[in-house]
C-alpha cells in the first residue's frame, strides 16, 4: 500500500526527471526494457564510480536493483529539510555485489548517493493515481431560506 507522499522542494528537480525516466522506460508490452536498462547503467557505475557525477537521477536508476530501502521507517525521519547520509544510510541496505562501487560512492559522492537514495525512496513510496474529481454541489441563488416549500405560482 502506498502512502501520500510530498516531494520536498530540494528534490522536486531531479524526482521529476528520475520519474519521467523510469515511467518512459517502463513498457508493458517489454517489461525487460526497463531491467536491461537498469543493468547497463550499474555496470557503468561498477567500471567508473563518476561516471554519473551531476546526473544524480541516472545514478538513481543505476543503483536501483542494488539498494534495498526500508521506506517504511525511513518515512518517519523529517524529510522536508534536506537530511545528512548519516541520518539515512542506516535504512540502507546495499546487494553483496554492489558493496564496492556504493562504498566508493560514500566516499567520494556522498551527497549525491544520499539525494539518489532519497529521490529511490520517494518513488517507491509515490502514488501517481490522478485524485478523483471535486463534487460540485450547485447552489441555487433564487431558493429562499424562509419559504422552505415551492409555490409553483400558485399565491399564498
Amino acid at each position: 500500500m502506498k502512502i501520500e507522499t510530498s516531494i520536498p522542494a530540494y528534490l522536486a528537480e531531479d524526482f521529476s526527471m528520475y520519474l519521467e525516466n523510469m515511467e518512459s522506460l517502463s513498457d508493458p508490452e517489454n517489461p525487460e526494457f526497463l531491467t536491461n536498462y537498469l543493468k547497463v547503467l550499474a555496470a557503468q557505475l561498477a567500471s567508473n564510480s563518476s561516471v554519473f557525477n551531476g546526473m544524480v537521477d541516472q545514478l538513481a536508476m543505476a543503483i536501483t536493483r542494488s539498494v534495498r530501502i526500508d521506506s517504511k521507517n525511513l518515512a518517519k525521519i523529517d524529510l522536508t529539510q534536506k537530511p545528512l547520509w548519516a541520518n539515512i544510510k542506516p535504512f540502507v541496505g546495499v546487494h553483496t555485489d554492489a558493496r564496492a562501487t556504493i562504498s566508493q560512492l560514500m566516499a567520494d559522492s556522498e551527497e549525491e548517493l544520499k539525494t539518489a537514495v532519497l529521490l529511490i525512496h520517494f518513488y517507491n513510496t509515490y502514488d501517481a493515481t490522478p485524485l478523483p474529481p471535486e463534487v460540485e454541489f450547485e447552489i441555487d441563488d433564487n431558493d429562499d431560506a424562509t419559504k422552505p416549500y415551492a409555490t409553483y405560482g400558485y399565491d399564498e
